[in-house]
């Protein structure tokens, strides 16, 4: 379980080390605009932002894997909800195991309990 552990850990120093490089590489000014020129002369919305790129770039991965997330979280909703409904169905039957067996006679074997309430069942 250790070895595991650290073989976590070591991974994530791993990818910490890389982003801080990627970073270090990256540190130009680029501009960001909401909308192309045209499109922003057109509409008189020209807003546009200057930024370093390494930001630009975790920014884009983080809102990849936020998208991700959120996307499989909504295809999933029916796999949850029906997980839910086989859950509550379990515990009710659970529960009437459990009041059955309290009705029956200690004193009385199971197993021929059975065929007697199978005989007057007919």
């Amino acid at each position: 379980m250790k070895i595991i552990r650290a073989i976590k850990y070591l991974f994530l120093i791993l990818v910490a080390i890389a982003l801080v490089i990627l970073a270090l590489a990256n540190r130009d000014p680029v501009t960001l605009t909401v909308l192309p020129q045209e499109l922003a002369l057109w509409s008189g919305v020209d807003y546009a932002i200057e930024l370093p790129l390494f930001v630009v770039i975790l920014g884009g991965v983080v809102t990849g894997l936020l998208v991700g997330f959120v996307w499989e979280w909504l295809r999933e909703h029916r796999h949850r909800a029906e997980a839910r409904t086989n859950r509550r169905e379990a515990q009710k039957l659970e529960r009437e195991v459990e009041a059955l067996k309290g009705r029956r006679d200690p004193n009385r074997d199971e197993i021929l309990a059975l065929v007697e309430d199978t005989g007057t069942a007919r």
